[in-house]
């Protein structure tokens, strides 16, 4: 489920303007954690991640895990904000931020 350029760029911009919807923080990836991104990734397909974590290499590590966990692909990692893309199952049009454009 590779990404293109030019569909990363496109996600970037719709992005922007997008608030985190999950955050990772010091109890790390926990089942209601995976449960919650999971969800939102089913609803709106492009979700922002915030990830307290302070080590910079630890964070990384964080964003592969929660990419693989959750079977999507990371698009832009900006800070402690990561924009992660999941194509859902039976997409809503209302709720998916990929439609709304």
């Amino acid at each position: 489920m590779t990404l293109s350029a030019d569909r990363k760029k496109q996600y970037r911009s719709l992005g922007h303007s997008l608030k985190p919807v999950v955050t990772v923080a010091g109890n790390g990836l926990s089942e209601n954690v995976m449960m919650e991104l999971d969800r939102a990734l089913e609803d709106h397909e492009l979700i922002k991640v915030k990830l307290v974590v302070a080590d910079r290499d630890l964070r990384k590590q964080v964003i592969e895990e929660v990419c693989q966990q959750s079977r999507s692909e990371l698009v832009q990692e900006i800070g402690k904000v990561a924009l992660i893309y999941r194509a859902a199952k039976k997409p809503n049009a209302k709720l998916s931020n990929i439609s709304r454009v």
